[in-house]
């Protein structure tokens, strides 16, 4: 197995559940990761074709390419140059090795596309349905980690910020490992050939308000809630876009700010195309690891956790 994104955190899931299946994996990573051990790590640059092919691939023979490849921030730049390009590279890399199957980690947001990034995912998922490979794409929702950053801020006795009353949204967070198993199985299982794949952690879907009332409880402080409105939003990338005209940097940030607003307000669920809403139950869900765990575990200092570009408070 060939694994692009591996040193991600979905990535090195991966790695570790396609090793625990017994297969041989190889990484094409840019930089060396001690969580990548048991695995050929081949240090280099992944986006480049002519390195993928000579050094990452090497005329080997491999049964699938298993991309986690995604763009840090989301922006329109970074995500035409990772999520559509760079995954392009890995797509006439495999065609050209005869490599039969590609397993792409895509995301579930790709159902309304509002976002470049969005745009960039759908334009790479089409290249694949049309490459001739077997292909599996996984439209995962929500990750731990990125509903994880007001756990240090409600610690600290500070109150828990949700948009509107806390329950324009909802999601069936998944773990990085029942992700990463997910993924792997794709390899193996027929039924998840040639399909796009949404998927969720275990139900039931949870609101913003539910996890800022499990945090509290975790705690064992009364609950504080501050509500954000939408329209605040609206006002910031508005101003942003404005000042954006004359400043690159202010333009980016309204990116990230129009990114924001789309999670504040979107589900992470299955959407029906016909009505537009968004659907709990038609949300298929897999694994064993639960999002107020994870919280139990961050705040016994039993998990680490670095936010990076995932942090939004």
């Amino acid at each position: 197995m060939l694994v692009l994104g591996a040193t991600g955190t979905i990535g090195q899931a991966t790695v570790k559940a396609l090793l625990g299946r017994g297969h041989e994996v190889v990484c094409a990573v840019r930089r060396p990761a001690d969580t990548l051990a048991g695995a050929t790590v081949r240090l280099g640059n992944p986006t480049d074709p002519d390195w993928l092919s000579r050094v990452g691939i090497a005329g080997e023979h491999f049964d699938a390419v298993i991309s986690c490849l995604a763009s840090r921030t989301g922006s329109p730049a970074d995500a035409w140059a990772v999520d559509h390009d760079a995954q392009l590279v890995a797509l006439a890399a495999a065609r050209q090795a005869q490599i039969p199957h590609f397993v792409l980690l895509s995301a579930i947001c790709v159902q309304k596309p509002l976002l470049e990034f969005q745009r960039a995912k759908l334009a790479f998922e089409a290249a694949l349905m049309a490459s001739g490979l077997t292909w599996s794409i996984v439209r995962p929702t929500a990750f731990f980690k990125s509903l994880s950053g007001q756990v240090e801020r409600v610690r600290q006795g500070k109150p828990f910020l949700m948009f509107g009353d806390g329950t324009l949204t909802a999601c069936k967070p998944i773990s990085d490992r029942d992700l990463g198993l997910f993924l792997a199985d794709c390899v193996t299982d027929p039924s998840r050939h040639n399909r796009i794949l949404p998927i969720g952690g275990p139900g039931p879907a949870i609101t913003p308000r539910d996890q800022g009332e499990a945090l509290f409880r975790l705690l064992g402080q009364p609950p504080r809630f501050r509500r954000v409105p939408v329209g605040l939003l609206d006002g910031i990338i508005a101003l942003l876009s404005l000042l954006g005209r004359v400043s690159p940097a202010l333009a980016r940030k309204a990116d990230l700010a129009r990114i924001g607003r789309y999670y504040a307000t979107e589900s992470m669920l299955v959407r029906d195309p016909v009505t537009g809403r968004y659907d709990a139950a038609a949300t298929p869900e897999t694994g064993d690891d639960l999002l107020f765990d994870y919280y139990r575990r961050l705040i016994a200092g039993e998990e680490k956790m670095a936010l990076g570009d995932h942090a939004v408070f």
